[in-house]
């Protein structure tokens, strides 16, 4: 850099000291006043080092304190330390140049040669002046950068042996944007900070030079010191303007944000103090005219909200009716805010305001499928909904029949669904997706733990602080009258002293009441009609009968591993390398990987516990990439095993186990979880007909128990048993996973197979498993849940399913996967069973392996 332009820099420093900051004014003035102040430097020309060479290998190295200093800058320092005082007294009268290097703590006293920066700058002193109080002033400028090879010498203060590193010159229009980029917004920071001198400004848009540019603003901007010493630390002089336009783009962006905030402030403050005036001289005309107070004001303002709201004519009446109450009421009065709050409600709830229904088939195909994988059912069944709604708008006028009379048949708008299935597989979410299909919008209520009546339909005005019901709330927010209202968990409805909100929502799912649902808190009618009701629940056993018949059942079941590895890769996956911050390039799945994740780390129906393990796999990936660990994982069967550890779940090797011995079978159960496999064990100790049964069972099971054992022993001489085996033996048979409720008949024909290898010595083949209700008789009766329990079963990887014969039609349920996978066996006798499920069993009937399904 020319000598002439360092001049004219350090020139334009000094001035702007001398003018601008108080602090550092007597460094210029009156300065032969002060005693010994006189300037311990003579005022010839500094020579500045042309080139790094003429630098010494060494330098005395004095530690800055929350300050950095830049190559092409001048910069005032206050020296107080002992150490940092002699430095400059052994510095001064010689060469003048000292090593600058920043603390890495600025609250340290004295900094040790750990405590500092490796990278600072070479500083000369132009100025120095010592005040009264034994401190130095200086102005330093800086020269150029070097690095920290060792440390020389400690005391009296630091030395060490440098490396002089030389600035990379870049050209071209980039440098030449960016460096336009930095002028132009310290420009714009020192617009909104007075203190900024115009000057400076000026002195920063007349350089020439990018380098100096980015250092001369860099050195005037308040940033941290982490910032600061990354920009003279960086290289490249395009990527010091990048971090430097960061920062000073961060700090226009908080000095904006300021200003507004002061700005509505001060503009609060006087519109408070301008309405204030206003009202007074409001209520002074008021009284000189006799013109309406404020009571009356409000009175009419609710009395052209409700007259633009356009309420139904029963709601009109009641409002007028308030209206006129309200307006004979002093405000002090207590029924005032109560009154006024009624009107507030009914005027602000969308009597007639609705959004406009998207009729478009293909566009709602095409949401449905990609918000959601398979769920045929349900998508069928919105796209029917749409079909017919746009058929009967097209069609509305050939539709109508003058020569009947439709006044007393109302038309029904709305749906009422209701979607039963396990956790996990989209039942809340399928809502929202709804209501973008059809261009509606979506609003929820949960309705687990929901045990007052008051919840639903609102509570009486008679009451302090009475509200509406949560139905009427929800349609407010909402702010439209036919809305997708999705009612969650209905199966976990309750009911106590307060009332029974079950019944309490009979009224609002009935197509042919809630057309006049009539909240407790309104007293009117509330059209309910138009609104998309979609309740969701586990099960449809605690749904009472009433409320079930006036829904429409959709059952959503559980996903096979295939389904589940395709829904991961489709929606899980992407949603959790999105969540945590990772790219596709860093992180893969392979199928294999999946299938072990599903089948090692979750036993579920749905995919809520597989997102949560492919999230922790994600988590795990991502803090190796933060600990600038390079990765590009790939989920192997055996990584998912690094990952994730040992696997919670063998069910392959427990069942083989388990049913090694005699008397244990394994049966098919339904929970409201989804399917589950079920072992039961028969075992046998000396006694006397004695029989119990445990495992947390229930009555019908228990039944099923004695029927069972019933079965058995007045057919043990035609099954090959030992007629004195059970007189003279007490029988157990017992039901694992004691903690979990059990109930149903289902489990007929395995308690009998349980018997029977008890008391025959035959263990049962490990891979099969079955379901049934028995007689006495010995026949086979057919049972629910078999789509459930057959993917219970697929998931457990059972190669074999005896069922009842009547449940054969079931299948037409099962995908096709999954019935390819399994040896069907339909029964109807308990003897088919006790043929098919022995390890030496001769195999199946002439019959059953007609109905048998290969695979």
């Amino acid at each position: 850099m020319a000598a002439s332009r360092w001049e004219t820099q350090i020139s334009d420093i000094l001035e702007w000291i001398k003018d601008e900051q108080d602090e550092l004014a007597e460094w210029f003035t009156d300065i032969n006043s002060i005693p010994n102040s006189e300037p311990s430097l003579p005022d010839e020309r500094v020579q500045i080092p042309s080139s790094n060479s003429e630098l010494p290998p060494e330098l005395p190295i004095l530690p800055l304190r929350g300050l950095v200093v830049y190559p092409q800058t001048a910069v005032p320092l206050t020296i107080g330390q002992p150490r940092s005082i002699k430095l400059i007294d052994d510095v001064a009268p010689t060469e003048r140049l000292i090593g600058l290097l920043a603390s890495k703590n600025s609250e340290l006293e004295n900094p040790g040669t750990e405590d500092l920066y490796t990278i600072g700058t070479v500083g000369i002193i132009h100025r120095l002046f010592r005040a009264p109080d034994g401190t130095i002033r200086l102005l330093i400028q800086g020269v150029t950068r070097f690095r920290v090879e060792e440390y020389t010498s400690t005391e009296p203060y630091l030395k060490a042996k440098v490396t002089y590193i030389p600035e990379k010159e870049e050209s071209g229009l980039e440098i030449d944007a960016l460096a336009r980029n930095v002028s132009e917004q310290f420009s714009h920071i020192a617009e909104m900070i007075p203190s900024i001198p115009r000057e400076l400004v000026a002195s920063v848009t007349s350089l020439e030079s990018p380098l100096q540019i980015v250092y001369t603003v860099a050195n005037f901007q308040r940033m941290s010191l982490e910032d600061s010493q990354t920009i003279l630390e960086e290289d490249l002089i395009s990527e010091k303007s990048r971090k430097l336009i960061s920062i000073l783009t961060r700090e226009v962006d908080v000095l904006e944000l300021g200003q507004k905030i002061q700005n509505e402030a001060r503009s609060e403050i006087d519109k408070v103090q301008r309405e204030y005036f206003l009202r007074e001289q409001i209520k002074a005309l008021q009284r000189e005219l006799g013109e309406m107070d404020e009571t009356t004001a409000e009175v009419e303002e609710f009395r052209k909200k409700i007259e633009k709201q356009k309420l139904p004519e029963e709601a009109e009446k009641q409002a007028k009716r308030e209206l006129d109450r309200l307006a004979k009421l002093p405000t002090a009065a207590a029924e005032y805010g109560v009154i006024r709050t009624y009107l507030d409600w009914l005027a602000s709830l969308p009597w007639s305001k609705a959004t406009e229904d998207n009729y478009d088939i293909n566009h709602a195909r095409q949401i449905l499928d990609k918000d959601h994988y398979g769920l045929e059912d349900i998508k069928e069944r919105i796209l029917e909904y749409l079909a017919v709604r746009k058929l009967r708008l097209e069609r509305q006028a050939s539709l109508e029949d003058p020569n009947t009379d439709d006044s007393a048949h109302y038309s029904r708008e709305g749906v009422i669904l209701c979607f039963v299935g396990p956790p996990g597989v989209g039942k809340t979410s399928l809502g929202q997706s709804i209501a973008r299909t059809i261009g509606r919008k979506f609003t929820r209520l949960s309705l687990g733990g929901v045990r007052d009546e008051a919840e639903i339909r609102g509570h009486r005005r008679t009451y302090i602080g009475a509200m509406p019901g949560r139905i009427i709330q929800a349609i407010r927010r909402v702010e439209t009258i036919n809305p997708v209202f999705m009612l969650d968990e209905i199966d976990k409805l309750s009911f106590d002293f307060h009332g029974d909100p079950a019944s309490a929502l009979l009224e609002v799912l009935d197509p042919e009441q809630n057309r006049e649902f009539r909240d407790n808190y309104l007293e009117v009618p509330f059209d309910l009609s138009k609104v998309m009701f979609i309740t969701t629940a586990n099960t449809l056993e605690t749904i009472p009968a009433p409320l079930l018949d006036r829904m429409e059942v959709i059952q959503l079941f559980g996903y096979t591993e295939n389904e589940k590895i395709a829904i991961a890769q489709q929606y899980l996956i992407p949603r959790q390398l999105k969540e945590n911050g990772l790219h596709l390039s860093e992180i893969t799945f392979t199928e294999n990987g999946l299938q072990a994740i599903i089948r090692g780390y979750t036993r579920e129906a749905g995919v809520r516990n597989l997102e949560r393990e492919i999230g922790s796999v994600c988590r795990k990936v991502a803090t190796k990439i933060a600990e600038k660990e390079p990765m590009e994982a790939t989920i192997s069967p055996e990584m998912a095993r690094e990952l994730l550890g040992r696997p919670r779940f063998f069910e392959n090797e427990e069942i083989a186990r388990r049913t090694s011995t005699p008397g244990v079978a394994i049966g098919l159960a339904w929970t409201p979880v989804g399917g589950d496999i079920l072992f039961i064990e028969a075992s046998a100790m000396p006694g006397g007909k004695g029989f119990q049964v445990t495992g947390s069972i229930g009555k019908v099971m228990q039944e099923s128990a004695s029927a069972a054992l019933s079965y058995v022993r007045s057919q043990s001489k035609q099954l090959g048993l030992d007629s004195e085996f059970f007189t003279k033996n007490d029988i157990h048979l017992h039901v694992p996973s004691g903690a979990q409720p059990k109930d149903g008949p289902s489990a007929g024909i395995t308690m009998v197979t349980a018997l029977v290898s008890l008391a025959s010595g035959k263990p049962v083949k490990s891979e099969i498993g079955m379901t049934g209700e028995i007689t006495l008789s010995g026949l086979v009766l057919p049972v629910g849940g078999i789509k459930e329990k057959i993917l219970a079963a697929h998931r457990a990887k059972l190669k074999t399913i005896l069922m009842p014969k009547q449940n054969e039609a079931d299948l037409e349920d099962i995908p096709d996967e999954v019935q390819k996978s399994i040896h069907f066996i339909f029964v109807e006798k308990i003897d088919e069973v006790l043929q098919n499920v022995f390890e030496n069993s001769t195999g199946p009937t002439k019959v059953q392996k007609a109905r048998k399904t290969k695979p």
